[in-house]
Protein backbone atom coordinates (compact mmCIF):
# COMPACT_ATOMS: atom_id res chain seq x y z
CA UNK A 1 0.00 0.00 0.00
CA UNK A 2 2.87 2.41 1.23
CA UNK A 3 4.35 1.95 -2.49
CA UNK A 4 0.81 3.46 -3.89
CA UNK A 5 0.75 6.41 -2.19
CA UNK A 6 3.40 8.20 -4.52
CA UNK A 7 1.52 6.98 -7.36
CA UNK A 8 -1.83 8.33 -5.95
CA UNK A 9 -0.48 11.85 -5.16
CA UNK A 10 0.90 11.98 -8.25
CA UNK A 11 -2.20 10.84 -9.62
CA UNK A 12 -4.44 14.01 -7.90
CA UNK A 13 -1.52 16.38 -8.54
CA UNK A 14 -1.79 15.78 -12.17
CA UNK A 15 -5.60 16.00 -12.33
CA UNK A 16 -5.48 18.80 -10.36
CA UNK A 17 -2.73 20.66 -13.02
CA UNK A 18 -5.17 19.87 -15.80
CA UNK A 19 -7.92 21.00 -14.13
CA UNK A 20 -6.40 24.48 -13.16
CA UNK A 21 -5.15 24.41 -17.00
CA UNK A 22 -8.45 23.84 -18.26
CA UNK A 23 -9.93 26.67 -16.25
CA UNK A 24 -6.97 29.00 -17.36
CA UNK A 25 -7.62 28.23 -21.10
CA UNK A 26 -11.42 29.10 -21.01
CA UNK A 27 -11.07 32.28 -18.92
CA UNK A 28 -8.47 33.18 -21.77
CA UNK A 29 -10.91 31.53 -24.32
CA UNK A 30 -13.60 34.01 -23.24
CA UNK A 31 -11.12 36.98 -22.54
CA UNK A 32 -10.50 36.58 -26.20
CA UNK A 33 -13.95 36.53 -27.36
CA UNK A 34 -14.57 39.46 -25.19
CA UNK A 35 -12.51 41.35 -27.21
CA UNK A 36 -13.29 39.99 -30.89
CA UNK A 37 -16.73 40.76 -29.96
CA UNK A 38 -15.86 44.05 -28.55
CA UNK A 39 -13.52 44.78 -32.18
CA UNK A 40 -16.75 44.01 -34.41
CA UNK A 41 -19.48 46.14 -32.27
CA UNK A 42 -16.40 48.67 -32.29
CA UNK A 43 -15.56 48.49 -35.92
CA UNK A 44 -19.81 48.24 -37.07
CA UNK A 45 -20.64 51.38 -35.20
CA UNK A 46 -17.67 53.10 -36.73
CA UNK A 47 -18.94 52.62 -40.03
CA UNK A 48 -22.18 53.16 -39.20
CA UNK A 49 -20.93 56.65 -38.14
CA UNK A 50 -18.36 57.18 -41.47
CA UNK A 51 -15.66 57.95 -38.41
CA UNK A 52 -12.35 58.04 -40.72
CA UNK A 53 -9.79 56.41 -38.33
CA UNK A 54 -9.58 55.00 -34.81
CA UNK A 55 -6.52 53.28 -32.68
CA UNK A 56 -7.66 50.81 -30.21
CA UNK A 57 -6.01 50.10 -27.31
CA UNK A 58 -6.44 46.92 -24.51
CA UNK A 59 -4.70 45.50 -22.08
CA UNK A 60 -5.71 42.86 -19.41
CA UNK A 61 -2.43 42.06 -16.85
CA UNK A 62 0.88 42.19 -18.10
CA UNK A 63 1.23 39.72 -20.81
CA UNK A 64 -2.34 40.46 -22.81
CA UNK A 65 -2.35 43.42 -24.95
CA UNK A 66 -4.52 44.35 -27.93
CA UNK A 67 -3.75 46.71 -30.33
CA UNK A 68 -6.05 47.72 -33.94
CA UNK A 69 -6.37 50.63 -35.82
CA UNK A 70 -9.55 51.10 -38.09
CA UNK A 71 -10.17 52.93 -41.19
CA UNK A 72 -7.94 55.84 -42.67
CA UNK A 73 -5.51 58.84 -41.71
CA UNK A 74 -7.91 60.94 -43.88
CA UNK A 75 -10.70 60.93 -45.75
CA UNK A 76 -9.71 61.57 -49.10
CA UNK A 77 -6.10 59.75 -50.08
CA UNK A 78 -5.37 58.39 -46.56
CA UNK A 79 -3.63 55.84 -45.22
CA UNK A 80 -4.80 53.21 -43.05
CA UNK A 81 -4.23 53.36 -39.85
CA UNK A 82 -1.94 50.96 -38.12
CA UNK A 83 -1.05 50.14 -34.41
CA UNK A 84 2.01 53.26 -35.05
CA UNK A 85 -0.53 56.39 -36.47
CA UNK A 86 0.06 58.79 -34.21
CA UNK A 87 -2.84 60.71 -32.84
CA UNK A 88 -3.63 63.79 -30.83
CA UNK A 89 -4.45 62.80 -27.16
CA UNK A 90 -6.08 66.31 -26.55
CA UNK A 91 -6.79 66.13 -22.66
CA UNK A 92 -5.61 62.58 -22.25
CA UNK A 93 -2.14 64.59 -22.03
CA UNK A 94 -3.09 65.63 -18.51
CA UNK A 95 -2.07 61.79 -17.23
CA UNK A 96 1.22 62.27 -18.74
CA UNK A 97 1.93 65.76 -16.79
CA UNK A 98 0.18 63.87 -13.35
CA UNK A 99 2.38 61.01 -14.09
CA UNK A 100 5.56 62.87 -14.00
CA UNK A 101 5.01 65.58 -11.16
CA UNK A 102 3.97 62.37 -9.32
CA UNK A 103 7.40 60.61 -10.22
CA UNK A 104 9.35 63.85 -9.65
CA UNK A 105 7.60 65.01 -6.10
CA UNK A 106 8.28 61.46 -5.01
CA UNK A 107 11.52 61.45 -6.29
CA UNK A 108 12.61 64.90 -3.81
CA UNK A 109 12.57 67.23 -7.30
CA UNK A 110 9.83 69.36 -5.17
CA UNK A 111 7.02 68.92 -2.84
CA UNK A 112 3.55 69.10 -4.18
CA UNK A 113 2.18 71.01 -1.37
CA UNK A 114 4.94 73.83 -2.34
CA UNK A 115 3.71 77.13 -2.86
CA UNK A 116 3.81 78.11 -6.70
CA UNK A 117 5.99 81.52 -6.00
CA UNK A 118 8.86 79.12 -5.12
CA UNK A 119 9.13 78.78 -8.52
CA UNK A 120 7.05 81.70 -10.31
CA UNK A 121 8.05 84.30 -7.85
CA UNK A 122 4.95 86.73 -9.57
CA UNK A 123 2.07 84.56 -7.93
CA UNK A 124 3.61 86.20 -4.72
CA UNK A 125 2.79 89.46 -6.19
CA UNK A 126 -0.76 88.11 -6.41
CA UNK A 127 -4.02 87.47 -4.01
CA UNK A 128 -2.93 84.09 -4.18
CA UNK A 129 0.20 85.25 -2.36
CA UNK A 130 1.81 81.74 -1.14
CA UNK A 131 -1.67 80.20 -0.86
CA UNK A 132 -1.58 78.68 -4.36
CA UNK A 133 0.20 74.80 -4.61
CA UNK A 134 1.44 73.01 -6.66
CA UNK A 135 -0.84 70.32 -6.20
CA UNK A 136 -3.40 72.72 -7.10
CA UNK A 137 -2.54 73.11 -10.54
CA UNK A 138 -2.74 69.61 -11.11
CA UNK A 139 -5.98 69.09 -9.40
CA UNK A 140 -7.49 71.73 -10.79
CA UNK A 141 -8.34 73.26 -7.49
CA UNK A 142 -6.85 77.07 -8.07
CA UNK A 143 -9.74 79.00 -7.48
CA UNK A 144 -10.35 80.14 -11.27
CA UNK A 145 -12.98 80.37 -13.32
CA UNK A 146 -13.13 77.02 -15.22
CA UNK A 147 -11.43 77.11 -18.56
CA UNK A 148 -9.42 80.47 -17.76
CA UNK A 149 -8.11 82.00 -20.94
CA UNK A 150 -8.72 79.21 -23.44
CA UNK A 151 -10.17 81.60 -25.45
CA UNK A 152 -6.50 82.96 -25.74
CA UNK A 153 -4.84 79.43 -26.00
CA UNK A 154 -6.92 79.49 -29.34
CA UNK A 155 -5.76 83.00 -30.47
CA UNK A 156 -2.52 83.82 -31.63
CA UNK A 157 -1.22 84.88 -28.01
CA UNK A 158 2.04 83.33 -27.21
CA UNK A 159 1.99 81.70 -23.71
CA UNK A 160 4.20 83.27 -21.70
CA UNK A 161 1.25 86.46 -22.60
CA UNK A 162 -1.38 84.86 -21.38
CA UNK A 163 0.27 83.79 -18.26
CA UNK A 164 0.59 87.50 -17.65
CA UNK A 165 -2.71 87.63 -18.29
CA UNK A 166 -3.67 85.25 -16.00
CA UNK A 167 -1.87 86.60 -12.99
CA UNK A 168 -4.24 89.65 -12.96
CA UNK A 169 -7.70 87.26 -12.74
CA UNK A 170 -8.89 87.12 -9.55
CA UNK A 171 -10.19 83.67 -8.11
CA UNK A 172 -13.54 83.05 -7.84
CA UNK A 173 -12.60 80.81 -4.23
CA UNK A 174 -9.75 80.35 -1.96
CA UNK A 175 -7.20 77.39 -3.49
CA UNK A 176 -8.52 73.68 -2.61
CA UNK A 177 -12.18 75.06 -2.33
CA UNK A 178 -13.90 74.61 -5.65
CA UNK A 179 -13.16 72.71 -8.84
CA UNK A 180 -12.37 74.18 -12.25
CA UNK A 181 -11.06 72.39 -15.03
CA UNK A 182 -7.94 74.41 -16.46
CA UNK A 183 -5.27 74.06 -19.40
CA UNK A 184 -3.51 77.82 -18.78
CA UNK A 185 -3.24 77.45 -15.09
CA UNK A 186 -2.65 73.62 -15.13
CA UNK A 187 0.58 73.78 -17.73
CA UNK A 188 2.37 76.21 -15.61
CA UNK A 189 3.32 72.56 -14.10
CA UNK A 190 6.01 73.39 -16.74
CA UNK A 191 7.66 76.43 -15.05
CA UNK A 192 7.88 74.11 -11.51
CA UNK A 193 9.67 71.52 -13.46
CA UNK A 194 11.82 73.46 -15.21
CA UNK A 195 12.50 75.64 -11.76
CA UNK A 196 13.10 72.88 -10.09
CA UNK A 197 15.05 70.83 -12.01
CA UNK A 198 16.95 72.69 -14.31
CA UNK A 199 14.97 70.54 -17.14
CA UNK A 200 12.01 71.52 -19.07
CA UNK A 201 9.08 69.40 -19.21
CA UNK A 202 9.29 68.26 -22.75
CA UNK A 203 12.66 66.67 -21.97
CA UNK A 204 12.02 64.83 -18.77
CA UNK A 205 8.89 63.28 -20.79
CA UNK A 206 11.08 62.19 -23.53
CA UNK A 207 14.04 61.03 -21.54
CA UNK A 208 12.10 59.70 -18.51
CA UNK A 209 8.67 58.30 -19.65
CA UNK A 210 8.38 58.09 -23.44
CA UNK A 211 12.04 56.61 -23.47
CA UNK A 212 12.72 53.91 -21.09
CA UNK A 213 9.04 52.65 -21.84
CA UNK A 214 9.25 52.31 -24.93
CA UNK A 215 6.81 54.59 -26.06
CA UNK A 216 8.70 54.21 -29.70
CA UNK A 217 5.68 56.94 -31.39
CA UNK A 218 4.72 59.20 -28.88
CA UNK A 219 6.01 62.82 -28.70
CA UNK A 220 5.00 66.33 -27.97
CA UNK A 221 3.97 69.30 -30.01
CA UNK A 222 2.67 70.24 -33.46
CA UNK A 223 6.19 69.45 -35.24
CA UNK A 224 6.81 65.63 -33.96
CA UNK A 225 3.26 65.06 -34.91
CA UNK A 226 3.98 65.91 -38.63
CA UNK A 227 7.13 64.55 -38.74
CA UNK A 228 6.45 62.02 -41.82
CA UNK A 229 2.48 60.88 -43.08
CA UNK A 230 1.81 58.46 -40.98
CA UNK A 231 -0.55 60.27 -38.60
CA UNK A 232 -4.19 61.25 -38.33
CA UNK A 233 -5.44 64.38 -39.58
CA UNK A 234 -8.47 65.73 -37.76
CA UNK A 235 -12.20 65.53 -38.71
CA UNK A 236 -15.15 67.82 -38.51
CA UNK A 237 -18.75 67.41 -39.11
CA UNK A 238 -20.08 69.21 -42.28
CA UNK A 239 -24.05 68.47 -42.98
CA UNK A 240 -23.92 65.63 -44.54
CA UNK A 241 -20.27 64.11 -44.52
CA UNK A 242 -17.38 64.65 -42.24
CA UNK A 243 -14.41 66.69 -43.55
CA UNK A 244 -10.60 66.87 -42.98
CA UNK A 245 -9.39 69.94 -41.39
CA UNK A 246 -6.58 71.74 -41.11
CA UNK A 247 -4.21 70.48 -37.55
CA UNK A 248 -4.48 73.70 -35.34
CA UNK A 249 -1.10 74.36 -33.70
CA UNK A 250 -2.95 76.66 -30.85
CA UNK A 251 -3.44 73.36 -28.22
CA UNK A 252 0.23 72.69 -28.31
CA UNK A 253 1.18 76.11 -26.44
CA UNK A 254 0.21 74.15 -23.23
CA UNK A 255 2.25 71.15 -23.37
CA UNK A 256 1.22 69.56 -20.21
CA UNK A 257 -2.46 69.82 -21.02
CA UNK A 258 -2.88 69.05 -24.61
CA UNK A 259 0.09 68.25 -25.98
CA UNK A 260 0.50 64.26 -26.56
CA UNK A 261 1.07 62.80 -29.94
CA UNK A 262 0.55 58.91 -29.65
CA UNK A 263 -0.55 55.79 -31.07
CA UNK A 264 -2.27 53.27 -30.30
CA UNK A 265 0.89 50.28 -29.75
CA UNK A 266 2.04 53.48 -27.44
CA UNK A 267 -0.91 53.58 -25.56
CA UNK A 268 -1.19 50.30 -24.74
CA UNK A 269 2.26 50.66 -22.83
CA UNK A 270 1.13 53.74 -21.05
CA UNK A 271 -1.90 51.55 -19.53
CA UNK A 272 0.49 48.73 -18.72
CA UNK A 273 2.77 51.61 -16.75
CA UNK A 274 -0.44 52.52 -15.03
CA UNK A 275 -1.08 49.02 -14.26
CA UNK A 276 2.29 49.32 -11.81
CA UNK A 277 4.20 46.67 -14.92
CA UNK A 278 6.78 49.37 -14.79
CA UNK A 279 8.03 50.16 -11.64
CA UNK A 280 11.30 51.24 -12.65
CA UNK A 281 9.37 54.03 -14.68
CA UNK A 282 6.67 54.74 -12.36
CA UNK A 283 6.97 53.12 -8.77
CA UNK A 284 3.77 51.89 -6.66
CA UNK A 285 4.38 55.21 -4.87
CA UNK A 286 3.81 57.58 -7.47
CA UNK A 287 1.01 55.68 -8.64
CA UNK A 288 -0.84 56.19 -5.28
CA UNK A 289 0.44 59.76 -5.31
CA UNK A 290 -1.32 60.33 -8.91
CA UNK A 291 -4.68 59.13 -7.96
CA UNK A 292 -5.25 60.92 -4.65
CA UNK A 293 -9.10 62.40 -4.39
CA UNK A 294 -7.72 65.61 -4.11
CA UNK A 295 -10.25 67.76 -5.58
CA UNK A 296 -14.29 66.44 -5.57
CA UNK A 297 -15.97 67.16 -9.08
CA UNK A 298 -19.54 66.33 -8.10
CA UNK A 299 -20.65 67.82 -11.27
CA UNK A 300 -19.35 64.44 -13.24
CA UNK A 301 -21.76 62.57 -11.38
CA UNK A 302 -24.65 63.62 -13.81
CA UNK A 303 -22.73 62.60 -16.70
CA UNK A 304 -25.70 61.66 -19.50
CA UNK A 305 -23.86 58.38 -20.18
CA UNK A 306 -22.36 57.60 -16.87
CA UNK A 307 -24.97 59.06 -14.43
CA UNK A 308 -26.63 55.87 -13.29
CA UNK A 309 -22.94 54.27 -12.71
CA UNK A 310 -21.13 57.00 -10.64
CA UNK A 311 -21.39 57.41 -7.21
CA UNK A 312 -17.98 59.23 -6.71
CA UNK A 313 -16.20 61.74 -8.52
CA UNK A 314 -12.37 63.43 -7.88
CA UNK A 315 -9.82 64.90 -9.82
CA UNK A 316 -6.44 63.44 -8.64
CA UNK A 317 -3.27 64.76 -10.23
CA UNK A 318 -4.11 64.61 -14.29
CA UNK A 319 -6.23 61.98 -13.72
CA UNK A 320 -10.36 61.47 -12.81
CA UNK A 321 -10.69 59.16 -10.09
CA UNK A 322 -14.46 57.53 -10.32
CA UNK A 323 -16.44 54.85 -8.23
CA UNK A 324 -18.11 53.03 -11.71
CA UNK A 325 -20.44 50.39 -10.08
CA UNK A 326 -18.60 49.78 -6.80
CA UNK A 327 -15.59 49.50 -9.13
CA UNK A 328 -12.96 52.22 -8.97
CA UNK A 329 -11.64 53.74 -12.50
CA UNK A 330 -9.40 56.08 -13.26
CA UNK A 331 -9.82 58.07 -16.23
CA UNK A 332 -9.43 61.22 -18.51
CA UNK A 333 -11.14 62.25 -21.75
CA UNK A 334 -9.33 64.33 -24.66
CA UNK A 335 -11.33 66.69 -26.72
CA UNK A 336 -9.48 68.88 -29.37
CA UNK A 337 -10.86 70.36 -32.67
CA UNK A 338 -10.93 66.98 -35.00
CA UNK A 339 -9.89 64.58 -32.49
CA UNK A 340 -11.28 62.62 -29.19
CA UNK A 341 -10.10 60.44 -26.96
CA UNK A 342 -10.94 58.26 -23.80
CA UNK A 343 -8.58 56.54 -21.56
CA UNK A 344 -9.81 54.21 -18.75
CA UNK A 345 -7.76 52.15 -16.17
CA UNK A 346 -9.26 49.78 -13.97
CA UNK A 347 -6.34 49.34 -11.42
CA UNK A 348 -8.13 46.36 -9.34
CA UNK A 349 -9.02 44.18 -12.06
CA UNK A 350 -5.51 44.84 -14.17
CA UNK A 351 -7.49 46.48 -17.12
CA UNK A 352 -6.93 49.50 -19.26
CA UNK A 353 -8.73 50.47 -22.39
CA UNK A 354 -7.59 53.38 -24.73
CA UNK A 355 -9.58 54.72 -27.39
CA UNK A 356 -8.76 57.58 -29.96
CA UNK A 357 -10.87 58.98 -32.37
CA UNK A 358 -9.70 61.30 -35.32
CA UNK A 359 -13.11 63.31 -35.52
CA UNK A 360 -15.48 65.07 -33.22
CA UNK A 361 -18.12 62.73 -32.05
CA UNK A 362 -19.81 61.88 -28.74
CA UNK A 363 -19.95 57.75 -29.73
CA UNK A 364 -16.83 57.55 -27.93
CA UNK A 365 -18.66 58.48 -24.56
CA UNK A 366 -21.35 55.30 -26.14
CA UNK A 367 -18.14 52.96 -26.93
CA UNK A 368 -16.27 53.60 -24.14
CA UNK A 369 -19.13 52.75 -21.64
CA UNK A 370 -19.77 49.79 -23.70
CA UNK A 371 -16.18 48.58 -22.95
CA UNK A 372 -16.39 49.41 -19.37
CA UNK A 373 -19.44 47.28 -18.73
CA UNK A 374 -18.73 44.55 -20.74
CA UNK A 375 -14.79 44.03 -18.89
CA UNK A 376 -17.16 44.80 -15.49
CA UNK A 377 -19.01 41.67 -16.41
CA UNK A 378 -16.62 38.96 -17.49
CA UNK A 379 -14.62 40.41 -14.71
CA UNK A 380 -17.08 39.34 -12.09
CA UNK A 381 -18.43 36.45 -13.30
CA UNK A 382 -14.81 35.11 -13.29
CA UNK A 383 -14.71 35.83 -9.72
CA UNK A 384 -18.11 34.11 -9.26
CA UNK A 385 -16.94 31.38 -11.05
CA UNK A 386 -13.46 31.21 -9.19
CA UNK A 387 -15.86 31.40 -5.68
CA UNK A 388 -17.89 28.11 -6.75
CA UNK A 389 -14.85 26.56 -7.51
CA UNK A 390 -13.52 26.79 -4.25
CA UNK A 391 -16.51 26.17 -2.54
CA UNK A 392 -16.77 22.71 -4.11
Amino acid sequence: MKTLVPFIYAFFLLTSLVLFQTHVYARDQQWQELISDYNQHLEHKLKSKGIPGAALSIVNGPDDSYVQGFGVTKMHKGLPVNAHTRFRLASVSKTFAGSLSAKLAVEGKFSLDDPVSKFIPAFAQTGYKNHLKVFHLLSHSSGLVPNAYDNLVESRMSYPDIVEKLLSVKPICQPGQCYGYQNVMFSLIDEVIKASTQMDYARWLNEFIFSPLGMNDASLGYAAMVIDDNYAYPHVRGRKRWHTAKLKKNYYKVLPAAGVNASASDMAIWLKAQLGYYPTVLSSDQLASQTRPYTDTKKELRRRVWKKHLTEAYYGLGWRVYDYDNETLYYHSGWVQGYRSDLVVIPHLNIGFSLILNAETGLINELTTEFIDRALAYKRTQQVAAHSGENK
